[in-house]
Order: C-alpha cells, then sequence, then structure tokens
C-alpha cells in the first residue's frame, strides 16, 4: 500500500482495499457488482431504493432482484431515499431483512423529480428533517449495522447551504453514523463542472481522523482513486460513472497502490469474457427473458474499452436478448486486439443518483 492509505473500515464492518462501488441507479444490481467484486471492488453499493417502495414491496419475481444479495458479494450496502422520517426508518428495515451488511442515507441525488418530492439532495435544504431521519433510521436498525450516508456539498455555493451541511455533518457523527460519503458538486450543479475536491480536504480535515469520511466526484480512472486519497485525506473514493462498463478500474487501482505500474487495458478477448459473465449473471438476477434490455446500456458503456468503440456501442444500442449480444461479441470480439482506457468525456454523464 502507498503510505498514508490505509484499510478502510466502516464501523464493524471491514472493507480493506479502499476504492468501492458507488451506488448507481438503474446500474449497480447484484450482476453489477458480481462483476465489480471480482474485478477487486473490496465493497459495493445496491442502487438506490424509495423507502415507500420497500415499505410496500411484495415477495414477487418480478420485484425480487430489487433486494437480491449473495454471500460472495458481501459486504454490500443498501441505499436509502425517502421524505418521512418514519417511512425512512420502516424502509431500512426492509433493508437490513434483506441481508445487506450496511445501511446507506441518500441525501445526494440532484435529479430534479426527486428533489420536487423532497428527496435526496433536497434534504440538504432542511437540516432538522435530514436528521431527524439520521436518528429514526439509526434507532430502527440494529447496533451491529452500520448507517453510512452519501451527501453533496451543499444545495448551492450560498453560506446558508454551507452552514447546513455542517450542521448535519455534526448531527449526524453525534447520532452513531458510521460514515459519510461527500460528493464535491453542489445539488445544484448537478454534474456539470468539477467536482470540488478541495472541500473534501477541508471536510476531512474538519472531522479528524477517528471519523470516516469517503471522497466522490470526478473518479474516472485508477489515478484518480490514487490522487483524490493523497491530495485530500479521505479515508476512501467510491467510484460512480467511472466503473459503467469498465470494472477493470478497481483491479487497475489495486495494481497502483501496491506499487506495481498500471496495467494495460484489457485486451478485447479480456473484455469478451468478462462482458459474457456478466450477461450470465443478469440472466440469473432477471432470468433469460428479461436480461437483455437492462444489459444494453452495460454493452453500450463496455464498448468505450474497444479500439473501434463508437461503431461497436452503436451496435448494442439495439440488442434484445442473449442472442443479439453474442452477435456483436462474435462481430467485434473475436479477434483479439489491445483494448483502450475509455474516453473520460463518454462517462461525463448522468448516470448516478448520489
Amino acid at each position: 500500500m502507498i503510505p498514508g492509505i490505509k484499510p478502510l473500515k466502516i464501523g464493524n464492518v471491514e472493507i480493506g482495499f479502499p476504492v468501492v462501488q458507488a451506488a448507481l441507479s438503474g446500474y449497480s444490481d447484484w450482476a453489477m457488482r458480481m462483476i465489480a467484486r471480482r474485478m477487486g471492488a473490496s465493497y459495493s453499493l445496491c442502487e438506490v431504493m424509495l423507502d415507500q417502495f420497500l415499505v410496500s414491496l411484495k415477495d414477487r419475481k418480478k420485484t425480487q432482484h430489487f433486494l437480491y444479495n449473495t454471500p460472495e458479494e458481501h459486504p454490500v450496502a443498501g441505499q436509502l431515499m425517502g421524505a418521512e422520517p418514519e417511512q425512512f426508518a420502516l424502509g431500512a428495515q426492509k433493508l437490513v431483512e434483506a441481508g445487506f451488511a450496511v445501511i446507506d442515507i441518500n441525501f445526494g441525488c440532484p435529479v430534479r423529480k426527486v428533489l420536487g418530492r423532497c428527496r435526496g439532495g433536497f434534504h440538504l435544504s432542511q437540516p432538522a428533517v435530514a436528521l431527524e431521519i439520521v436518528q429514526q433510521t439509526r434507532d430502527k436498525v440494529p447496533a451491529h449495522i452500520p448507517v453510512t450516508i452519501k451527501m453533496r456539498r451543499g444545495l448551492d455555493d450560498t453560506a446558508e447551504s454551507r452552514d447546513n451541511f455542517y450542521e448535519i455533518l455534526d448531527g449526524a457523527f453525534a447520532y452513531g453514523i458510521d460514515a459519510i460519503t461527500v460528493h464535491g458538486r453542489t445539488v445544484q450543479q448537478r454534474y456539470i463542472g468539477p467536482s470540488r475536491w478541495s472541500f473534501l480536504k477541508e471536510v476531512k480535515d474538519y472531522v479528524g481522523p477517528d471519523k470516516t469520511i469517503l471522497g466522490s466526484g470526478d473518479l474516472f480512472s485508477a489515478d484518480d482513486c490514487l490522487r483524490m486519497m493523497q491530495e485530500t485525506g479521505v479515508d476512501g473514493v467510491t467510484v460512480a460513472r467511472g466503473c459503467i462498463g469498465n470494472p477493470w478500474v478497481f483491479e487497475q487501482a489495486r495494481k497502483i497502490f501496491d506499487g506495481e505500474p498500471l496495467p494495460p487495458p484489457p485486451s478485447v478477448h479480456q473484455q469478451r469474457e468478462v462482458m459474457l459473465e456478466h450477461f450470465r449473471l443478469a440472466e440469473e438476477l432477471y432470468g433469460p427473458e428479461r436480461a437483455g434490455v437492462p444489459m444494453r446500456k452495460f454493452g453500450i458503456k463496455y464498448a468505450a474499452s474497444h479500439p473501434q468503440g463508437q461503431i461497436v456501442r452503436d451496435d448494442f444500442v439495439r440488442v434484445k436478448d442473449f442472442d443479439a449480444w453474442r452477435a456483436v461479441l462474435d462481430r467485434w470480439y473475436s479477434d483479439d486486439a489491445p483494448g483502450v482506457y475509455p474516453s473520460r468525456s463518454l462517462y461525463e454523464q448522468e448516470q448516478e443518483c448520489g
């Protein structure tokens, strides 16, 4: 390990390698998390779920994938979003019953329809409600299960937003929150402009070495992960858009953290092997008849590592089932060749909800 970077621990949960997969709305299902885990991620978070949805969720085949997790991927966190403190706590209880090792509270999502329903990043404008959610959730979740929070640096860049951020930060730790992930953009920014890493350093310096802060925002390569920890002092980083279709980023980060050279991007045949396994896992999760549609968006992202990425991407747009997926692989991934590192611009689009 590089000096100054330590194994990550959240509450009583030993994470280890401090580069983890973030919660990604519409993406971080069990299949994606399993691939990330096998490629070196030590911890991951499921896609964010609404408290109302969880409280009313029935044990049905069509919805079982939302809470699906297995021992091989643990530790894994369930992320929750909502508006009402009491219902939020009941939703957290559902995640506990489903077997998630950590419960994560989303106070960061900047999507307009989420804000309009007083969820996600909206809570950064109302510290009293946010802290009531924190308190009731911490009280409802068993003491041995860590509770964490995902925040942005504020609703906007006003002094009031800054004060609200620190009020929530201090109050959450006082209520027994085990770790807080901070995204370096404001809610108002959404994904426009750079993530302010200097704010992450400010927060980490403020809370000191005994409280766990993870950083988020603009992590598109293994080198980005290393630089964020070195520049800000955060205890770990959560990779979001930069790992969609690029699970190799975790393996690459482990190599450079161990003092080895950055490995080359995966070859075309290495990509093919992982993509076939990802589709197999998706079939296991959704069933063969339903796996094609959710996998289409992954194929589009995987194409970024192919030397003819744009053409390959256009083929994945039409995928509806495994036969079509396999046909794209047979067309573009049969002959081996060196891969490429994905272009940062391909990932700088709205994908996560955090």
